[in-house]
């Protein structure tokens, strides 16, 4: 059977690409400090119902409103801003292998909430084993593995990011906490074999919209939580 999991490579599994993409909204937020930048999955309500979810899970595993959360390829921060908008008050890390998106999200950051200092971002490479980080209560994924998916890069002889990343998400959680990951690339299906482990497990999944097309019913999104045993 085919392993339709596997992506073809694109320039949007580049680092170039990124760090273009984030010099020019960063350049269009100086020029309109209002615009700060693309959300990522808005056409599918993906960050209301990522931040929902967590809402709804209050107190369930590791969830609190002073939980502790990385977001991995945060991008312009979006969706931490958002949590803490929503009243998540713990300490949050956006990490982004771009560096001039760790930049833009900085400046976001020091624009809209100048002088709070628990939401930090850095530029890393998650997959670098020399990578010093924290466990966290909440991991997030918003697109990232998606984008990794498509870099083609090969790791520790020919392992595909892809078949690496769980092992990075597994190591920075701590026991009974959650990795929250949406995908338009992946089928739920497919998420789940990629990600699924003797340590990570299916928790709860978020429900999307679903059409039918050819007597074939489906999603163009999905999102799922895991919970590290």
């Amino acid at each position: 059977m085919e392993d339709t999991s596997k992506l073809n490579t694109s320039k949007l599994g580049t680092k170039e690409y990124w760090d273009d993409f984030y010099a020019l909204e960063n350049s269009n937020f100086k020029e309109n400090p209002g615009d700060t930048g693309e959300c990522w999955f808005a056409d599918n309500d993906a960050e209301e119902k990522m931040i929902e979810f967590l809402m709804d899970n209050l107190d369930q595993q590791n969830i609190h409103r002073d939980c502790s959360m990385i977001d991995l390829g945060t991008g312009n921060g979006h969706l931490l801003f958002q949590l803490h908008e929503e009243g998540f008050n713990g300490p949050m890390m956006g990490v982004d292998y771009s560096e001039k998106s760790v930049q833009f999200a900085r400046e976001i950051s020091e624009s809209q909430f100048p002088g709070y200092e628990n939401i930090k971002f850095e530029a890393a490479d998650i997959f670098d084993p020399n990578w010093e980080c924290s466990a966290y209560d909440v991991v997030l994924d918003k697109g990232t593995l998606d984008a990794i998916a498509l870099s083609g890069i090969k790791l520790d002889g020919d392992r595909s990011v892809v078949d690496v990343y769980p092992k990075v998400v597994e190591k920075l959680l701590k026991k009974d906490s959650v990795f929250l990951i949406t995908s338009c690339n992946f089928t739920q299906e497919e998420l789940i074999r990629i990600v699924e482990s003797d340590s990570l497990k299916v928790w709860k999944t978020i429900d999307y919209p679903v059409f039918e097309f050819g007597g074939v019913k489906g999603t163009t999104i999905c999102s799922i939580a895991f919970v590290k045993r």
